[in-house]
């Protein structure tokens, strides 16, 4: 790996737009045409992109069936323990309905409510993604979301991965459709003859996939625009250079776009996790994938000290942060800007991908700088209540008028003088 010394001429630092001209057209394309011919251009994209051909738009019982057979108890045992541990960290995070009475009679509050419907988009392609479905899907049911329509690429035989249908089956998912890329999100987003319209969609993807969140977002919400995988590593001398090499390749491995860091203020840990990622990219079976993003998108930075290793961190705003020194927590404080951090030596970063609890979809490219982790309140809607009482009105009235008048809103102004004029007759 590359061993950069930080100084103010590295730019840390990429690009999340550069080349999505030529993808962004396509996209509008896609989008286009499913949004006028429906279920006939799903079927054609899905056929021309996925290279699969099936009359069955949605996974049927018969292939729920043979998902549960084809899989491994103990894979099914973990989806369920992965599922408690998720359920749980998410429960927390609801949110309640509540109002406030002031002497006045004036009562005011702020009214909690699920949205109606919601996409939950699963990548494919390189890899089957059951996690991302938990995470996606768990606090929308937290939320009480009224339905969910769960979207995912088919193989070349039009049908998902085994682990993805057992997992959406494990959480009660009775809509899964047989789609990916844009079409699927423009399904999503339009509606067809068979796929019902959502209110918002969540869930990452590729580029295709998130210039086309991005393009329907207003007709539907979206959760982020997520772009490629990220870690960041902070270690000092006390780390074990093949922990650190093993997380670098953890999410290297994702895909060629991945970034990888450490930031240390050690050059003797840099050499020494340098040499142990050669040596575990030695039979690791992702290995291609892996040079490619460490080749392009991995470094290994070197700082004064672990404060400077810090502010780098900040700078970066990365997905996921590990803290690998002698005392992590005291450096806890100090991380502004991260969609996860992870503390300690047995704190791998895969213990959050899969199984800890709190939720993996996370903002990239930067935007942790003022985005949060997906949970509970993106799948809620606030409405503030507000009821004033007569005498709340004769003792602000004035005020009220006086601000709308201010602004140049008469008619603002007259719908509360008309009010406190006495007598008058009611209509």
């Amino acid at each position: 790996m590359k061993i950069i010394q930080v100084n103010e001429n590295v730019s840390l630092r990429r690009d999340p737009d550069s080349g999505n001209e030529k993808i962004q057209a396509v996209v509008d394309d896609i989008l286009a045409t499913v949004r006028h011919d429906g279920d006939e251009a799903l079927r054609a994209y899905t056929k021309k992109l996925d290279g699969a051909e099936t009359d069955a738009l949605f996974v049927t019982e018969t292939e729920r069936v043979e998902a549960y057979e084809s899989l491994e108890d103990e894979a099914v045992e973990a989806l369920q323990q992965a599922i408690a541990n998720i359920r749980d960290f998410h429960e927390r995070q609801r949110p309640q309905s509540w109002m406030t009475t002031k002497s006045d009679g004036t009562i005011l509050g702020q009214q909690v409510t699920p949205l109606d419907a919601v996409g939950v988009y699963v990548p494919g392609g390189k890899a089957a993604y059951p996690s991302t479905i938990l995470m996606d899907v768990i606090p929308a049911q937290v939320a009480h979301v009224g339905r969910i329509v769960m979207t995912s690429p088919p193989d070349e035989t039009g049908r998902l991965h085994p682990a993805v249908v057992v997992a959406a089956s494990e959480l009660g998912v009775e809509t899964i459709l047989k789609a990916g890329g844009a079409q699927a999100i423009a399904a999503l987003a339009y509606g067809t003859e068979s796929v019902p319209a959502v209110d918002k969609i969540v869930g990452p993807g590729n580029d295709y996939v998130a210039l086309a969140k991005r393009a329907v977002f207003g007709q539907v919400d979206i959760d982020m625009i997520a772009g490629p995988s990220e870690i960041v590593i902070i270690a000092d001398d006390s780390a074990r250079p093949d922990y650190v090499a093993a997380d670098l390749l953890s999410q290297a491995e994702h895909e060629e776009r991945a970034t990888a860091i450490v930031v240390t203020p050690s050059k003797t840990l840099a050499k020494k996790v340098s040499a142990e990622v050669e040596r575990q990219l030695e039979d690791l079976p992702r290995a291609a994938i892996a040079r490619q993003a460490l080749a392009d998108y991995g470094a290994i930075y070197l700082t004064a000290d672990l404060s400077e290793a810090v502010a780098v961190v900040n700078e970066l705003a990365p997905e996921h942060v590990e803290v690998l020194c002698e005392q992590p927590f005291a450096y806890l404080g100090k991380i502004k800007h991260a969609g996860a951090i992870f503390l300690g030596e047995n704190s791998a970063e895969s213990v959050g991908d899969y199984f800890a609890g709190p939720n993996h979809v996370l903002p990239t490219n930067g935007t942790a700088r003022f985005s949060s982790p997906l949970s509970v309140d993106d799948f809620l809607k606030k409405a503030s209540i507000i009821h004033y009482s007569a005498e709340a009105l004769a003792e602000n009235h004035e005020n009220i008028a006086t601000l709308a008048r201010l602004e140049g809103f008469e008619a603002h102004a007259r719908a509360v003088d008309i009010r406190r004029k006495r007598g008058g007759p009611k209509s």
